[in-house]
């Protein structure tokens, strides 16, 4: 049986070789087969490359990177619920390369997963990207090849999709934050998968960076209302952030909305979360500093300084459009036993020394979808899956084509008021979350600790 918006995918990756010359037929047809344009709303056409570059990351430094527009982060490309985006991608590394849209709901053939939804954009070779996003919300854009180092080498960018008629916030902020590996020479240490970074929590880096700077600031009028929006783009960091005294309240989980909103407290943000805050600065801290704080690791880091500061003024009293739904309605509870139970753990070999695995099966990195196991949900209907963390290590879970919710944690039933693309298992954890796949195709399911799932930790969903 055929997958809708793959079959053609599926007949381009067994062809024997790639040529740069058909890569516009193959992007065509492609389109064609995804029927992904919208036919009401904007076209919001953007040119995206990919290419190295030298970027200033403060101190007097300047590194040697890979970036999307020159920029580390690359370009945030925003749109309104209902637009249709059209995306030309050209790769000047000297690397083959993807863009895959995190957490956006794309028709299959436009996920950027190479051997499955469509061949790798080779040096010097483009491809063009189409969708109508359909929810609105706080998005990211990464390469799905060869992702632990060009991630860490500083490819990522953001996708806004703001609703039809935006909440007013006096202003809209974004926050990348990441983390990168240096060495003493400042450049990007260029040993990657390392058996240290795969027999831990991935690569973690030794300098925090947000938008791209060690300790920014940010300024805030006593009184003023902001929307402030949290990515985590590190390979393998979780993040807790801290904002001290100030009003800081959680209205978006990975680009959705929350039912209701609730104090960002300690709340664990693995590698590709996204947290939409909404930030008052109350008129009592006029004058003074907030450092906001991470504090996952018993050794708390500095992450932003938050300057109250500037004429008070009137706190706006606004709607958020906060618990109108969850895109597409995931229930809260499910009496359901799991449809699928995925086994997380690591066996010895490979070519990189540690294999991670899912129920003893580990992906080729570079072959993603030669022989591979693809385990069947149905589409529009609630699946119970199952994440048990037979290891001691972290494992953030991305399910592409999909959001889900958290139902329990060790069997014990939990009570989130959103919905996730990603979650994070702790070691020897067992997570049941509910998905309802809307959109057919064969989805990847990986590890979100970049090194993790390039040693193996990805499998494949066949939605239908």
């Amino acid at each position: 049986m055929s997958v809708p918006g793959t079959t053609t995918a599926m007949i381009f990756h067994h062809a024997t070789s790639w040529r740069r010359g058909v890569t516009g037929a193959i992007t065509a047809l492609l389109l064609l087969v995804a029927g992904c344009r919208s036919s009401s709303g904007t076209l919001r056409e953007f040119d995206v490359t990919a290419a190295p570059a030298e970027i200033p990351l403060g101190e007097g430094r300047v590194t040697k990177m890979w970036a999307y527009d020159g920029t580390v982060p690359g370009p945030t490309l925003r749109v309104r619920l209902g637009d249709t985006v059209r995306v030309r991608f050209t790769n000047h590394l000297p690397q083959p390369t993807t863009i895959h849209w995190h957490g956006v709901r794309v028709p299959n053939a436009m996920d950027g997963v190479p051997g499955v939804t469509q061949p790798a954009v080779e040096p010097g070779a483009s491809f063009t990207y189409e969708f109508a996003p359909k929810d609105a919300g706080t998005f990211w854009f990464h390469p799905h090849v060869r992702a632990s180092e060009q991630v860490e080498r500083g490819l990522y960018g953001v996708l806004i999709v703001e609703d039809a008629e935006p909440p007013k916030f006096a202003r809209d902020e974004t926050w990348v934050m990441d983390d990168v590996l240096l060495g003493r020479d400042g450049e990007i240490y260029p040993e990657f998968d390392t058996r240290h970074d795969l027999a831990h929590d991935g690569r973690w880096g030794n300098v925090l960076l947000v938008n791209g700077k060690s300790l920014p600031e940010l300024r805030i009028a006593p009184g003023e209302r902001i929307r402030l929006r949290l990515l985590n783009t590190a390979n393998g960091r979780v993040l807790k952030p801290d904002f001290g005294a100030l009003d800081a309240r959680v209205i978006a989980v990975d680009g959705l909305y929350v039912e209701k909103p609730f104090p960002i407290g300690r709340f664990e943000m693995a590698p590709g979360n996204r947290v939409d805050l909404d930030l008052t600065a109350p008129p009592s801290l006029a004058g003074s500093r907030v450092t906001v704080k991470d504090r996952f690791t018993r050794r708390e880091i500095d992450l932003a300084e938050i300057a109250v500061a500037g004429d008070p003024v009137t706190t706006p009293d606004l709607a958020v459009p906060a618990g109108a739904r969850l895109a597409p309605d995931v229930p809260a509870t499910s009496s359901d036993p799991p449809r699928l139970e995925m086994r997380l753990n690591a066996v010895a070999g490979g070519p990189l020394g540690i294999r991670w695995t899912i129920n003893g099966e580990a992906m080729d990195r570079d072959h993603h979808d030669h022989a591979h196991t693809r385990y069947p949900l149905p589409l529009n209907e609630p699946s119970r899956v199952r994440f048990v963390n037979e290891s001691y290590r972290l494992h953030p879970m991305h399910l592409h084509g999909m959001f889900f919710r958290v139902l329990a944690r060790n069997g014990a039933a939990v009570d989130e008021p959103f919905a996730r693309d990603t979650v994070l298992v702790h070691a020897q954890e067992t997570v049941d979350v509910v998905a309802v796949p809307a959109d057919p195709g064969v989805w990847m399911a990986h590890c979100h600790v970049l090194e993790h799932a390039e040693s193996g930790m990805m499998t494949l969903l066949d939605v239908r």
